[in-house]
């Protein structure tokens, strides 16, 4: 009888300590799914994102961050202009491709085949050489002195200097949008032609006279002064409500559905987090606007 109970009790003791081990493989396999499952949900590759310069030094910022977070992701990001961005994502030869029009808007782009990501809205408007002496201009007369008409600013009560005009190339995005918000979709005159905007600018200030146009994300010194158009400043809040016409969507395109990689980092731009950086770097929160436009230039 002693036996029989002395063979229950071990019997009893090797199961209380099998269960324990079971217990105890079970905590060690489970860390060790945690541990492949975060593994797999390291990002790792290669972004090359091109583009609109308007929105260079917002994608930039959030790619650096980004890249921060995630060491073993390489973001490229080139500027170039809308149509370049958009050219080279149609073709596959970039990941993202960045613009400041829909790609609607662009002979030649196959807008049905790409999906809009938009990232953030940018205001734009002229900038001018301070020595100018002027801060305010009507609609009216920025379209003529875009187009020629005016070539002094002492006939607009500023300095008597000769006016410099710098613009960009066709395939710019911030071009397309100030021609057709600025300048109600008038044809510049020919002055000195620049493919980036932190080019324009450095021309601008350092030329009497001169004067071109650039997204507010580059204001943010006095090397140059931002017009007032008709009386409005262009400033976020006035952009925001729609007074200020001159602005733009910030457009981050892919060729169809992005891959694992660069819908992460398009996640990560539009996420709420990320407001303060899209505001730091000079932008506007698509969330924060009052007023929305189509590719058709409709504002509601």
């Amino acid at each position: 009888m002693k036996s029989l109970k002395k063979l229950s009790l071990l019997l009893l003791v090797a199961a209380l300590m099998a269960f324990i081990a079971a217990c105890g493989g079970n905590d060690n396999t489970s860390g060790d799914n945690k541990e492949d499952n975060g593994s797999e949900e390291k990002l790792s590759g290669t972004l090359t994102v091109s583009g609109s310069s308007a929105m260079q030094p917002l994608v930039a910022a959030a790619a650096e961050e980004f890249m921060a977070e995630n060491p073993e992701v390489d973001i490229q990001v080139n500027a170039g202009g809308s149509g370049t961005g958009l050219s080279q994502v149609s073709e596959g030869s970039v990941d993202i491709g960045n613009s400041d029009v829909f790609a609607e808007e662009k002979e030649g782009i196959p807008a049905d085949e790409l999906v809009d990501h938009k990232v953030a809205v940018v205001g734009m408007t002229a900038a001018v050489n301070p020595s100018a002496g002027v801060k305010d201009i009507s609609k009216e007369d920025l379209i003529k002195v875009f187009t020629g008409k005016i070539t002094n600013w002492k006939d607009l009560g500023g300095a008597d200097q000769k006016i410099t005009l710098v613009n960009r190339p066709d395939s710019s995005g911030t071009r397309a949008t100030f021609n057709k918000y600025a300048l109600d979709g008038a044809t510049p005159a020919e002055g000195v032609t620049e493919d980036s905007s932190n080019t324009v600018k450095k021309i601008i200030s350092e030329t009497e006279g001169a004067v071109g146009y650039l997204a507010l994300s580059y204001f943010t010194d006095d090397t140059v002064t931002p017009l007032a158009i008709d009386g409005v400043e262009a400033t976020d809040e006035k952009v925001k409500t729609g007074e200020f016409p001159v602005w733009a969507y910030q457009h981050a395109y892919t060729k169809g559905e992005p891959n694992e990689l660069a819908k992460a980092f398009l996640d990560y731009m539009a996420a709420d987090e990320q407001k303060q950086l899209i505001e730091d770097q000079g932008y506007i929160p698509g969330s924060e606007m009052e007023v929305e436009r189509d590719a058709e230039g409709n504002q509601k």
